[in-house]
């Protein structure tokens, strides 16, 4: 395997472990407090995984937006680019194929697309190719500036890269994880579009009446 691509490996074998060992801490606190709840005990926290968090970004039509566009609705955010050619799209086909599936909870569910690849996804190109007919209607695609890119990838401890292709021209390598938020903008749980479409429609349909 080439210096390059084991080093891009490597990036990405760290951010998804990064997660792993986050939603394994959450998912302890929720065994604790249902175990602790159940004997009469007071209840051990730990918190959150710490997912997700302040962001400046600018939407399709050019609009400023930040954090506050994940209130009030349970929302699947997914990191990619437009020049993806296959995970983006096939990830973008599957939330679209699972909220078809959803039922009445469909409407409840609003789907973010962040790019990572700032240098070519304007909102003009974030709009056009949002515009995919197998794609979910009404996502909201989000680009910005480098930094401030880096920043919400770093809240929401994605990993991606910039790879230079032989001939000309590059791509981005990135991790490939759907963060489905609360209607309090808070992380809920991870999912993967390897999951398909029923899965993850059961999933997140689930955790939808869980929390209310």
């Amino acid at each position: 395997m080439p210096r390059k691509s084991i080093a891009i490996f490597a990036a990405v074998c760290l951010g998804l472990a990064v997660l792993i060992g986050a939603v394994t801490l959450w998912q302890y606190q929720q065994r604790t407090e249902t175990a602790s709840a159940g004997a009469g005990q007071p209840v051990v926290s730990f918190g959150r995984a710490d997912i997700g968090g302040p962001f400046q970004l600018t939407d399709q039509t050019g609009q400023a937006v930040d954090q506050s566009i994940l209130q009030g609705h349970w929302t699947a955010v997914f990191f990619g680019f437009t020049h993806c050619p296959d995970f983006c799209p096939s990830t973008l086909q599957a939330l679209a194929a699972a909220r078809d599936q959803m039922g009445e909870r469909a409407d409840d569910l609003q789907i973010v697309f962040i790019s990572i690849d700032p240098e070519r996804d304007t909102p003009d190109a974030m709009a056009d190719y949002l515009q995919t007919a197998s794609f979910p209607t009404g996502v909201i695609g989000l680009t910005g500036t480098p930094d401030q890119i880096r920043q919400v990838a770093q809240a929401y401890r994605v990993v991606y890269s910039r790879r230079d292709l032989d001939g000309g021209g590059y791509t981005m390598d990135h991790s490939l994880n759907i963060y489905l938020m609360n209607p309090a903008g808070e992380f809920a749980i991870p999912l993967s579009a390897s999951l398909g479409p029923d899965r993850l429609a059961n999933l997140i349909t689930a955790q939808m009446n869980q929390d209310g």
